[in-house]
């Protein structure tokens, strides 16, 4: 009886410290979180402090030698944060910077859109931008470290948007804004599959992938849905759910338990909750700020989301004194406990991509 004991009473020091230790990482995870906001309509960059939930410095693009019209539109940024990566549609760049928000490299790919990074290589991986009216069929590879462009992936269709990494970094997927089409690519192998879905053209706007890589989801910008994909065949995703939401669903982002799915719905001004454990919405979000949503990226303690808002309607009116047309972008940062809106910061024109560190 003493050994079963002394058995159970080390079970419970193992489960005690296995809880401590989660939530110390989960303390400690958004230790120097930045959050990345690129503002298409006036060549700046928004650096957002986690901890602060505050603007800490807008990056003056023109200052570094770019045009007006550079176009910044995507960024992301490496699992331990000492450099991040941003698509520029109107220079035909993606840029590189370090940790102190300084340029080092950069690298020349025609009209890069969005990007995903492998997790566990030296790659990132560009789509092309959505505004191009007839941008390469290819799916841009850049090695992070020199920035070179190592290889341009022939792809099978027009317009290529749409793409996401695994959590492996094994399978990665682009699919089409003309066509139902979605290209799944071995990342290992180079084998890929074309998954045609049948039905009106949904114009796929952006993928999430759930943590532990099994379900994938998929905006549609026509449709009003939110699609849900079985990957338990990677290379050939299967469609399993299609969610009713609110106009034009935009990028989306999978909370890192996965059972949540958030974003937001340009045409309606609102964020949607997905639940995913039973595929119905949670809640739809409303209020102060939200304008033409955009991107949406959550803190690493999931206790926040923050979106972008293009506010190109000027349905939000800035509380700033600068004059811009009433159309300045802003970030709204969303407490997803009480899925109330807790603070807008005003960012620049058109904030279109917002990124951060990947887990």
């Amino acid at each position: 009886m003493q050994s079963v004991y002394r058995l159970l009473s080390v079970i419970s020091i193992f489960a005690i410290s296995a809880f401590l230790g989660t939530a110390l990482h989960a303390q400690q995870s958004t230790e120097g979180q930045r959050i990345y906001v690129c503002n298409q309509g006036e060549a700046t960059l928004s650096v957002i402090d986690v901890a602060t939930n505050s603007l800490i410095e807008t990056i003056d693009l023109q200052k570094l030698g770019f045009s007006k019209n550079a176009k910044p539109h995507h960024a992301i940024a490496d699992s331990d944060g000492s450099h991040w990566y941003v698509t520029l549609i109107g220079e035909n760049k993606v840029l590189k910077f370090n940790r102190d928000n300084e340029l080092v490299d950069e690298a020349e790919l025609e009209v890069p859109g969005l990007m995903a990074m492998h997790p566990k290589k030296d790659i990132l991986f560009v789509g092309r931008s959505m505004s191009a009216v007839n941008p390469p069929q290819s799916l841009g590879v850049i090695g992070r470290g020199a920035m070179n462009v190592e290889e341009e992936v022939d792809l099978f269709f027009s317009r290529p948007h749409a793409l996401a990494t695994s959590p492996d970094g094994q399978f990665t997927y682009i699919a089409s804004l003309s066509d139902n089409q979605i290209l799944a690519r071995n990342n290992d192998t180079r084998e890929t599959e074309l998954t045609m879905l049948e039905g009106n053209n949904h114009v796929l706007v952006n993928f999430a992938i759930s943590p532990d890589g099994q379900t994938m989801v998929a905006t549609g910008q026509v449709s009003g849905k939110l699609l849900v994909f079985d990957l338990s065949n990677p290379l050939k995703p299967q469609l399993t759910d299609a969610i009713s939401v609110n106009a034009q669903p935009w990028h989306p982002v999978y909370s890192s338990d996965g059972k949540r799915v958030y974003f937001g719905n340009k045409g309606a001004h609102t964020v949607t909750v997905v639940d995913m454990e039973n595929k119905k919405i949670k809640k739809v979000i409303e209020g102060n700020g939200l304008a033409q949503p955009h991107g949406a990226v959550l803190s690493a303690d999931d206790k926040y989301l923050y979106v972008t808002n293009n506010n190109m309607d000027g349905t939000y009116m800035p509380e700033s004194s600068s004059e811009k047309d009433g159309h300045t972008g802003t970030v709204v940062i969303i407490n997803t406990e009480t899925l109330t809106i807790e603070k807008v910061i005003e960012t620049g024109m058109n904030s279109t991509g917002i990124g951060t560190r990947i887990w």
